[in-house]
């Protein structure tokens, strides 16, 4: 196991902005949000972090007010494609892969020229 870290920083334009890693591959096992000093993303920035390619949904938190770790995990599924679960009712969750993607960061309601910076933790399996 070797744990890359790749840092993204975004910048808003006007209260909106976007950032994207290198193209990664391997397993997602944090995202830091780190809120600079000097002009910050607003109190009540809302977050949404995907892989560019496929859509699918790394992160999505709407109102942060102060620098934070995540270890986002996804949902797993059977073989038919039904929902795993532990008791019926406890979701089976597991990391989020991405195979060659990059993680593109959407940032809303951030204040105008603000900024705010990403670190993405990669288990590359090596």
């Amino acid at each position: 196991m070797a744990i890359r870290k790749f840092t993204v920083t975004v910048t808003t334009g006007t209260a909106t902005g976007e950032g994207f890693s290198p193209f990664l591959s391997g397993y997602i096992e944090s995202i830091q949000y780190i809120k600079p000093g000097a002009d910050p993303f607003a109190d009540g920035v809302d977050f949404t972090i995907t892989a560019e390619t496929t859509g699918e949904t790394i992160w999505s938190e709407l109102n942060v007010n102060a620098a934070v770790i995540k270890h986002p995990r996804a949902a797993t599924h059977s073989t038919a494609g039904v929902a795993a679960t532990f008791d019926g009712t406890r979701p089976v969750l597991d990391r989020v892969a991405l195979g060659r993607d990059r993680v593109k960061i959407a940032v809303a309601q951030g204040g105008n020229g603000t900024s705010g910076t990403f670190v993405i933790a990669v288990d590359d399996a090596r």
